[in-house]
């Protein structure tokens, strides 16, 4: 401890000598308060506010009064419980479906000797760059009724309802369930392992009794938050469900189609409620986990087995076969001209006449851009307050930034509507803005943008700070001059992930778009909605191409500095 404090303080000194402390003049303690409030002012009004207007609104009924007449009348309703019966039914089989094969290919890249691993782990991250509906999408345009195998076959494949929202979710949930069972899989102590054979355990009895419990947190993590994905997903249901009626999609039907706000606070409340319930219980699961590796542990050595690779290798084959078909489908009808009629190659699909042209996407880019700048600053700042400073609040604001884990897409959205769309509110003047949608978006993502923040401090130790002290460097000044150069690589990460994220977002922002502030993820879905489907096809290529795009960018920029072990794939 005395010899790291020692080389901090050396460290601390030379930034100190160098830089002087002149730009202390204002106390820590009056930074430390104004950084407090500046987490805590956006969480209160961006999260907690737009849930309590939607939560008040449940409850207004038509003549003004309050109570449970809203309630009543739709758990009264037998469409209303079969499409909460629906919700659940599709949303329980792709969550089982997912994790099983999910937890195959991690098992795969972690425990087998096959060839080409970031090939294959990239190919099944495929799906992140693109907007939930282009699973939808793809499989619509391959297995629908005009899809690609029903004319090469002469079938009568019929797509839509249950079949189409369960292998549409099951993609579109399938690379988050991978990236958190790699995580619990790519660890493991050698010694349990050679117990276990020394004791004559088989393959299938080790399996069994030490990898499996070594991962059952990593399990259930991944569990709840693949159920809460699936279950709050709008894009796929909207374009293959068909007649079966979700309650995502019946959100935005009574809100949108309509207009009845109240109903739609009822539904947005019933579909807040499990999504709630998944990450509590993932957070209770997160904090009974011990510790997998120790000091003593020992990495285990993974041993070629001709047999058992080949059985990986060829299942990780098949399930990135069918995500490059599913999307390659997509990328191909672009360059269609009248999909499934004329199926000569043209451009015309890329230059789009209606929707605006170019505008959504270039509007889309522009509002990523925001939200990657504005993620950064914000979130940073809630981390730098939870993790730095000791104060009453700062359990309320972790309890906060985790917050809109919980919070479906729709829901957070809808309640922007409910908070914010009224002339008497300060924040009316950004309301409809690109702002207001880079906002909502961040806010969105809040949970998952906060936990790589925390991460990557959690990571420096606590001597920085105990030198800086004694040397007379301030809270700002340490923050400024000695941890934001550390954690600069993860910044870019996070800017990257947000970026990512607004790029492909749908269901927070579908209601708060407007003609002059269209995103192009909504484009694709209205596209598809009007029958232009080798242009939603277009659109939704452009979305993959600036992700992809902006990741080559940002990972070169990385190489360049010689930053490694950072992910650009959160």
């Amino acid at each position: 401890m005395l010899c790291c404090l020692g080389s901090s303080c050396g460290f601390i000194h030379e930034q100190v000598a160098r830089n002087g402390l002149g730009a202390f003049k204002m106390s820590d303690r009056h930074i430390k308060i104004g950084m407090t409030m500046a987490a805590a002012i956006p969480l209160l009004t961006f999260v907690l506010y737009p849930l309590w207007a939607i939560l008040k609104m449940s409850f207004l009924l038509p003549d003004d009064s309050w109570g449970l007449g809203n309630y009543t009348r739709y758990f009264s309703d037998p469409g209303f419980i079969q499409i909460v019966n629906n919700s659940f039914v599709v949303s329980i089989s792709s969550t089982v479906v997912t994790i099983v094969i999910a937890y195959i290919f991690a098992y795969a890249l972690h425990r087998s000797s096959i060839p080409y691993k970031a090939v294959w782990k990239f190919v099944a991250m495929l799906p992140l760059f693109a907007p939930s509906l282009v699973q939808a999408l793809g499989f619509q345009l391959l297995l629908g009724r005009n899809g690609a195998v029903n004319r090469m076959f002469g079938t009568e494949l019929d797509i839509y309802g249950f079949w189409g929202i369960f292998l549409s979710n099951t993609m579109y949930a399938l690379p988050h369930a991978i990236l958190m069972l790699s995580a619990a899989l790519a660890v493991a102590d050698a010694r349990l392992y050679e117990s276990a054979r020394m004791l004559g355990g088989s393959n299938s009895r080790i399996f069994l009794t030490v990898t499996l419990p070594a991962t059952r947190y990593g399990l259930m993590s991944a569990v709840f938050i693949v159920f809460t994905i699936v279950i709050t997903d709008f894009g796929n249901a909207m374009v293959i469900g068909g007649d079966y009626g979700v309650l995502a999609t019946e959100i935005y039907n009574q809100v949108s189609g309509q207009a009845n706000f109240n109903l739609g606070a009822v539904i947005g409340m019933i579909l807040l409620l499990p999504a709630g319930i998944a990450v509590i219980v993932e957070r209770w699961v997160s904090k009974r986990q011990s510790a997998a590796i120790t000091s003593g542990s020992v990495p285990l050595t993974i041993s070629p087995s001709r047999g058992f690779d080949t059985v990986m290798l060829a299942f990780v084959a098949l399930v990135c076969l069918a995500v490059l078909t599913i999307i390659g489908i997509v990328i191909f009808v672009s360059f269609v001209k009248l999909w499934p009629y004329d199926m000569s190659l043209t451009l015309a699909n890329y230059d789009v006449d209606v929707q605006g042209g170019y505008a959504p996407v270039w509007t889309s880019i522009w509002m990523s851009g925001l939200a990657a700048v504005i993620g950064v600053v914000m979130i940073t700042t809630a981390a730098f307050v939870i993790q730095k400073l000791a104060n009453p609040l700062t359990q309320f604001l972790y309890f906060l930034s985790i917050l809109p884990a919980a919070v479906p897409g729709m829901v957070l959205g809808l309640g922007y509507i409910f908070a914010f769309n009224n002339p008497a509110n300060p924040i009316y003047i950004i309301y409809g803005t690109v702002l207001m949608l880079a906002i909502n978006t961040v806010y969105h993502y809040h949970a998952q943008g906060f936990l790589i923040a925390t991460t990557s401090l959690k990571q420096i130790s606590n001597t920085f700070d105990e030198a800086s002290a004694m040397l007379g460097g301030g809270f700002l000044y340490t923050m400024r001059k000695i941890t934001l150069p550390i954690i600069w690589p993860a910044m870019i990460s996070l800017g990257v992930f947000f970026f990512m994220r607004a790029m492909v977002t749908l269901a927070a922002v579908i209601f708060l778009v407007n003609p002059s502030n269209n995103l192009a993820a909504v484009s694709v879905l209205l596209l598809d909605d009007s029958g232009e489907t080798s242009q939603a096809a277009a659109f939704s290529t452009l979305i993959m191409v600036v992700v992809v795009g902006v990741l080559v960018i940002f990972q070169g920029v990385l190489r360049i500095f010689k930053v490694r072990n950072v992910s650009l794939i959160s």
